[in-house]
């Protein structure tokens, strides 16, 4: 199995190639000092397993794996902590298994056993069984690399076939993701117009008719118009009316 080792401290990430070299079965396809580099790898390597360290600077663990767990093809996550047990409760769900540093050679091949005998359809199943906090970014493929847009950026989401359209104010993106799922996971932050589209509550800012006489949203940074169903309009138009009221 190929195994990427993700740790900003460059004696831990030493210790777990040492005791992977000792287990049979195992390649070390490459190493990330950050969650965002952690990210880039994962993409471009697809391993088997990732062993995660939690903290990190900038993107840390949870908030990486939490990015991976929504890749087509997710690798199995082994965090990697020297956090207490007592605090480990809030990262379980993330991950087949979770060791605590200093790191054992024999916890580590029990974890790397379970690791191997899940299938990638369970190790998505479990990775998407996760916490029910919402993103801050989406990450998203540019030109052969990953770049993450904050939430906060997104004006809104169009479904087109298998793909949906996240859209901002400088571009647009294409992504792999339902727009259903889109749809729970940020209830506060987006509403539906339309089967086809989801909006940023704040670009909700003024109803117009298109040239066919359907009601759309407009947007103040950009040309587009997103057409508003018959049957989610008297809802924009009441939320719109509270906002002005």
């Amino acid at each position: 199995m190929n195994v990427l080792i993700v740790d900003d401290e460059h004696l831990a990430r030493q210790r777990l190639r040492k005791m992977l070299s000792a287990t049979s079965g195992y390649k070390i396809i490459g190493e990330a000092e950050t969650g965002e580099d952690a990210l880039r790898k994962t993409q471009a390597s697809q391993p088997d397993v990732v062993l995660m360290d939690i903290r990190m600077p900038g993107m840390d663990g949870i908030e990486a794996a939490s990015y991976i767990s929504r890749m087509e093809k997710p690798p199995a996550i082994i965090f990697t902590t020297a956090y207490s047990d007592h605090a480990l409760t809030a990262f379980e769900t993330h991950a087949v298994d979770y060791l605590l540093k200093p790191i054992k050679q024999s916890r580590l091949e029990a974890a790397l056993d379970a690791a191997k005998r899940m299938n990638k359809a369970q190790i998505s199943q479990l990775l998407n069984e996760q916490s029910d906090m919402a993103r801050q970014k989406i990450c998203v493929k540019t030109r052969g690399s990953l770049e993450l847009i904050p939430i906060e950026e997104i004006l809104y989401f169009k479904a087109d076939q298998k793909y949906v359209t996240l859209r901002t104010a400088e571009q647009e993106y294409l992504i792999e993701e339902s727009l259903k799922n889109l749809e729970q996971e940020f209830i506060n932050r987006f509403i539906r117009i339309h089967r086809n589209a989801l909006v940023a509550n704040g670009m909700l800012h003024s109803l117009t008719k298109n040239s066919e006489g359907h009601a759309c949203i407009s947007f103040t940074d950009i040309d587009d118009l997103l057409e508003v169903s018959r049957r989610h309009l008297p809802d924009i138009r009441k939320m719109m009316r509270g906002r002005s009221g």
